[in-house]
């Protein structure tokens, strides 16, 4: 753990407060104290961060946004990027989001498997069998016409 003080004027203190939003938002805090000074006719705010050297984890409830041209290989990000227009398709015709269809996380794993079957999209966590039932043969058959028609070769 380690300890940083800012000093922020109450007047003209706009630089000061920007360095200490900075500071914040780029460690781990565990503790900040504050308090108002007044000393020889000014007045400022004090404050005391504890912090740990690390960048800030995200806040419950946010993801990490995750670059998967960047994860998948390139034969399964075809297949990714294929299962995403299909995602959008069927999102769109029951008018509903998308990640209600299949989050791309789901969708990162499916593309990854070897076999794309209706037993074989239940092993992939966050997919049960309403999922399958309701979206597996739609996904099935847009993918094997694909690969038929040669637009998505795994």
């Amino acid at each position: 753990m380690q300890i940083k003080i800012f000093s922020i004027p109450i007047i003209g203190g706009e630089s000061a407060n920007e360095e200490l939003n900075i500071f914040l938002r780029s460690k781990k805090i565990l503790q900040v104290e504050n308090q108002l000074i007044h000393h020889s006719g000014s007045s400022f705010w004090s404050f005391c961060i504890k912090y740990l050297d690390t960048a800030p984890t995200p806040m419950s409830g946010e993801k990490v946004k995750t670059d998967y041209k960047q994860v998948l290989e390139e034969a399964v990000f075809k297949r990714f990027s294929r299962m995403r227009e299909i995602r959008k398709q069927i999102a769109q015709n029951e008018a509903i989001p998308a990640f209600a269809v299949f989050t791309d996380e789901e969708l990162a794993e499916l593309a990854k498997l070897p076999e794309f079957t209706l037993a074989k999209m239940k092993t992939i966590k966050g997919i049960g069998e309403k999922k399958v039932e309701k979206y597996g043969q739609l996904f099935i058959k847009a993918l094997e016409a694909d690969e038929k028609s040669g637009q998505l070769t795994s």
